[in-house]
C-alpha cells in the first residue's frame, strides 16, 4: 500500500491532537467494519473555528485524515468548514488508496457533526431565551429580513410586516418563525 508523502507526514506528525474540555461542539463517528473512531472538538468565536482538536483511534490513514481535516478547518467560518468534503480531504493529502477512502469520509463527517452539535446547542439556548437575553442589543439592531423594518424587543417581532421571527439553528440569522425553511440558508425549521 503506497501513501503520499503528505499522508506519511500527517501520520508521523499529526497536528491538533487532543481534546477541548470546554468545547463548543463535539462530533464523533466510527466505522464498525475497520474499527476507526474519530472525535472532533471545536471552539467557535465570531462564527469561525478558533480551535479544532481531534482524537482518532485507527489506522495511519485515519490519523492523517484527522490531522488534515483539523488544519483545513481551523480559522474557517462554520459555513466554509461544512463544505470540507471527503474528496477535498483526499486531494489535500495527495490521494488515498481506494481501500482507505472511507477514512476521508469519517474525518469530514466528524467535523460536520461537531458543527451540528454546536449549532444545536446554540439553538437550544435561543429557545430557552438565554441568547436573546444575553444579547438584546444585537437583536434589536438587526432589521427584519423581510421588510428591513425594526425588530421590537426580545420577542423578535416586526411591527412593520407583523412577522414573528426566530434565530435559525443552522445559520444563526433571523427567519420567519412559522416558515418551513430558513430565508437565508434554506434549512428546514423544526
Amino acid at each position: 500500500m503506497i501513501y503520499s508523502d503528505k499522508v506519511m507526514e500527517h501520520f508521523s506528525n499529526p497536528r491538533n491532537v487532543g481534546t477541548l474540555p470546554d468545547a463548543d461542539g463535539v462530533g464523533q463517528v466510527g466505522n464498525p467494519v475497520c474499527g476507526d473512531m474519530m472525535t472532533f472538538y471545536i471552539k467557535v468565536k465570531d462564527d469561525r473555528l478558533a480551535d479544532v482538536k481531534f482524537q482518532t483511534f485507527g489506522c495511519g490513514a485515519a490519523i492523517a485524515v484527522s490531522s488534515m481535516v483539523s488544519e483545513m478547518a481551523l480559522g474557517k467560518t462554520l459555513d466554509e468548514a461544512v463544505k470540507i468534503s471527503n474528496d477535498s480531504v483526499a486531494e489535500e493529502l495527495g490521494g488515498l488508496p481506494k481501500n482507505k477512502m472511507h477514512c476521508s469520509n469519517l474525518g469530514a463527517d466528524a467535523l460536520h457533526k461537531a458543527i451540528e452539535d454546536y449549532r444545536a446547542k446554540r439553538a437550544a439556548g435561543v429557545r430557552k431565551g438565554e441568547a436573546q437575553v444575553a444579547h438584546p442589543a444585537q437583536k434589536t439592531d438587526q432589521g427584519c429580513p423581510y421588510c428591513d423594518g425594526p425588530i421590537e424587543g426580545i420577542e423578535e417581532y416586526c411591527k412593520k410586516c407583523q412577522v414573528e421571527l426566530e434565530e435559525c439553528a443552522h445559520c444563526g440569522e433571523l427567519t420567519n418563525k412559522n416558515a418551513e425553511e430558513c430565508t437565508h440558508c434554506g434549512a428546514r425549521i423544526a
